[in-house]
């Protein structure tokens, strides 16, 4: 019988890592599964594009992992039973799937924070069927109406400026709990500054909201912001699947894991991408980001493959360089962190930081949509136990 290596998520991380485990292992001796509920790999980094109105590019899984044997299943994973090995999943049947290793990499949504009404009345960009549900929201609006953005991140702002470039006429105002950019250098904030204000962006510094009602959102001291449309970006969350798996797990609900991305708590699952909580170079929690997930993929990738034929696990960095963030399509700011995470006092803006930042993302998408690129020969053999208990201790 196969071994058979289970991949919950096809993101970034996901796709990329199944796609290098099949250009790696023996088709003989592995089974490789990947469960999704979308059809295609979904661009979570461009998913505010598609909320303000823009087509992106399809890129159907089915044609990423042409040429495998990786077998994809479209469905919902609805829970996971780390202690007996088996993921329960929801396509409007529900299956109970069985593997030898698992790959966790079902990534993360909007964090509400217990906020009264988010879920029944404000939208978000985390995940396609939601930015999709904002981008019809705001078709109704036309070129009239009041948008709120809710947070400072870096999903708020370039949220709320992509849709104040690509529909001018809306009246958007942006609210946060502390001071916007306050993470940035001087010279990156005063930039930051300057693009609001060019997009006619009203700002609300520590305006902390506490109730989304329709229509409105109350703040904590009592301050109402009247809005067609609530956007809420106020971070992201770990589902809690995790949590309720039986794996250890942090406060947040991210999967604890030792240096090379395996559980602490059960050894034949591993974790990458934002539900993953592992220290960066600098001694802090990696941030749930694109680039997070592309370090922690590269190393779960490596320790599959070491800990499943025998072979020595390589450990690849996992640095925290900086920010990058967009201002709409011409526009953008990519701020430089030092050795302690603190933001540099120098930043690339402007249009160089916009097509640094273009090229982040086609990357991205490419390495994610072609993960068997040049594949070899698969001639990664199953070490017996023995093997590789051996290689664990070596």
């Amino acid at each position: 019988m196969r071994h058979r290596i289970l991949v919950l998520g096809a993101g970034y991380a996901g796709a990329f890592a199944a796609g290098h485990l099949a250009r790696h292992l023996d088709t003989d001796d592995f089974a490789i599964t990947v469960v999704n509920a979308e059809p295609d790999l979904v661009e979570r980094l461009r998913l505010h594009q598609l909320a303000a109105g823009q087509d992106l590019r399809r890129r159907p899984l089915t044609e990423i992992f042409a040429g495998t044997d990786i077998r994809l299943r479209l469905a919902r994973v609805t829970g996971v039973d780390a202690d007996r090995r088996i993921v329960t999943v929801d396509d409007g049947s529900i299956e109970h799937l069985e593997y030898d290793t698992l790959l966790y990499t079902l990534g993360s949504t909007v964090a509400d924070h217990g906020v009264t009404g988010v879920g029944e009345h404000a939208f978000h960009v985390a995940a396609r069927p939601s930015a999709l549900r904002l981008r019809a929201r705001l078709d109704a609006l036309g070129r009239n109406g009041k948008v709120l953005v809710v947070g400072g991140n870096l999903t708020a702002i370039e949220t709320v400026t992509e849709l104040a470039e690509s529909r001018p006429g809306l009246q958007i105002n942006l609210a946060t709990s502390g001071q916007l950019g306050g993470w940035l250098g001087a010279k990156a904030r005063r930039h930051l500054l300057r693009a609001f204000d060019r997009f006619d962006i009203t700002i609300h510094e520590h305006a902390t909201i506490e109730r989304v009602e329709p229509g409105r959102a109350i703040a904590d001291d009592g301050t109402e912001f009247v809005t067609d449309v609530t956007v809420w970006a106020a971070g992201f969350a770990v589902h809690p699947i995790a949590a309720d798996s039986g794996l250890t797990v942090e406060a947040n609900g991210q999967i604890t894991v030792d240096r090379q991305m395996r559980s602490v708590s059960h050894p034949d699952v591993y974790a990458a991408g934002d539900a993953v909580f592992t220290l960066a170079e600098n001694g802090l929690p990696l941030p749930m980001s694109c680039a997070s997930a592309g370090f922690t993929s590269k190393q779960a990738i490596a320790a599959i493959i070491g800990d499943r034929t025998g072979s020595k696990v390589t450990i690849s960095k996992l640095p925290y360089v900086g920010n990058h963030i967009s201002l709409g399509r011409n526009d953008a700011i990519f701020q430089l962190a030092d050795g302690t995470g603190k933001a540099r006092p120098g930043a690339l803006l402007g249009r160089p930081a916009a097509r640094v930042k273009g090229a982040i993302l086609r990357t991205a998408a490419w390495s994610a949509g072609h993960p068997t690129f040049g594949m070899p020969s698969r001639s990664r053999h199953l070490a017996s136990a023995t093997e590789r208990l051996a290689a664990r201790r070596s």
